[in-house]
């Protein structure tokens, strides 16, 4: 078994170049479970970085000072170095808004996080409520964070204080994500089958729940518009839903076991799913056909090993915000990075026990965390890109695939705008 194509000199792959680590404190904890680093997440305007150190802590800190850190001291950075840490200002003084690090115990483990931004113009969907107990204004930054007990905690990132705990789950939240409109409409994941919708609006009111997941959900993910939600969890399940409606829109098959991480592309063309069965799918989400498979054992198992023990379970996956590169982390203590029209990696990084990735906001970096509590991070495959993939990108966030197909242009245009070239 191998881990590329047989055409595939593995020596030629470029070795990504490592960026910094940070690695979580010695715990004063005899258990050897609890430590892992389940989530890591980037605020949107790249002011923050967050991620699970294990033992229900949860560490925020400035990213642009962690990478004045990583360039003055080399790529190694302890997390609970002198040189991270910054003056803490009061929520009401003239500088709240100043990037400060901030360390939050969140009383139970911590299986997800998520940062959301409030655009106070949008409206809460419950119309009816006149008072709220919250004003979210233009500078709210939000941390939610998903805990083992099924609770949500509501954190403001600026102050490090606890605003909301919502309480419905009945087990763990295993993934949250925030809209990107800035509704401030949150969607968990969970292993009681279900997710639902919360408007951190109207005082995390939850909206509704999601029916219709035979067994745990482990990740989901908004479409860049916010319109559509992906889901996916055991049982080779893969849903869509339309997110006005709260109805399911179509359940995508292929994968053969868990489907363990999604996400969207940049213009919301493409969906990116990685499953336990040593793939990552790219998905038409409008239509359901799988556009590029990338694989990570060779010759490609058959669908009885792929749904068993195969020692290439992808744990993660991620879109690069370029819309060109997308990011992927098995089993086999290798993150990998590809092209949207390769079927083999462009760029590895060695990585053991590797749990989850994030590319930084402007893409230029991903960060992985690990089953010890650390963060480790490198830099991403660079590539300017074409005029033509830029115009493709503009028109495919307004347009869905049924309404390219319409349009009266040549046929080689129409596969390039619908990514089958």
């Amino acid at each position: 078994m191998a881990s590329f194509p047989p055409r595939v000199n593995e020596k030629e792959i470029v070795r990504s170049r490592t960026i910094g680590e940070l690695l979580a404190p010695a715990t004063p904890f005899e258990k050897k479970c609890g430590r892992e680093n389940w989530t890591v997440a980037f605020a949107p305007d790249g002011s923050y970085f967050a991620w699970s150190q294990g033992h229900r802590t949860v560490k925020l800190v400035p990213w642009s000072q962690c990478l004045k850190n990583f360039l003055l001291h080399g790529s190694k950075n302890v997390n609970n170095s002198s040189s991270l840490r910054l003056a803490r200002q009061n929520s009401d003084g003239g500088q709240k808004n100043k990037p400060c690090e901030h360390i939050i115990d969140c009383g139970d483990i911590v299986w997800s996080l998520a940062f959301g931004s409030s655009v106070p113009e949008k409206q809460s969907r419950c119309v009816n409520i006149e008072w709220h107990r919250f004003r979210f204004g233009q500078d709210q930054l939000l941390l939610a964070s998903g805990l083992n007990n099924g609770r949500i905690k509501i954190w403001d990132v600026y102050t490090g204080k606890l605003l909301l705990n919502l309480v419905d789950h009945t087990e763990v939240v295993r993934d949250l994500t925030f809209a990107p409109d800035g509704s401030l409409i949150l969607v968990s994941a969970s292993r009681d089958k279900t997710l639902r919708v919360w408007d951190l609006k109207d005082d995390g009111n939850m909206m509704k729940v999601l029916r219709g997941h035979p067994n745990w959900v482990y990740s989901c993910a908004f479409s860049p518009d916010s319109t559509m939600l992906c889901s996916v969890g055991a049982s080779k399940a893969v849903f869509l839903w339309n997110m006005d409606k709260y109805t399911m829109i179509r359940k995508l098959e292929g994968h053969h076991h868990d489907v363990v991480a999604c996400d969207f592309s940049p213009d919301g063309a493409l969906l990116a799913t990685a499953s336990y069965d040593t793939r990552v799918y790219i998905w038409d989400p409008h239509n359901g056909t799988i556009l590029m498979e990338f694989g990570h054992l060779f010759p490609p198992p058959t669908p009885i090993f792929a749904g068993g023990a195969n020692d290439r379970w992808v744990r993660s996956v991620a879109f690069s915000h370029d819309g060109l590169h997308v990011a992927s982390l098995a089993d086999d203590k290798m993150v990998r990075f590809w092209r949207i029209d390769e079927d083999y990696p462009v760029q590895v990084a060695p990585l053991s026990n590797g749990l989850c990735c994030a590319f930084s906001t402007d893409g230029s970096i991903l960060a992985a965390g690990t089953h010890d509590g650390n963060v480790y991070f490198w830099a991403t495959p660079r590539q300017v890109p074409s005029l033509q993939h830029l115009c493709r990108m503009s028109i495919r966030r307004l347009m869905p695939t049924h309404e390219v197909q319409e349009l009266p242009v040549p046929f080689k245009v129409l596969e390039f705008l619908s990514y089958r070239v």
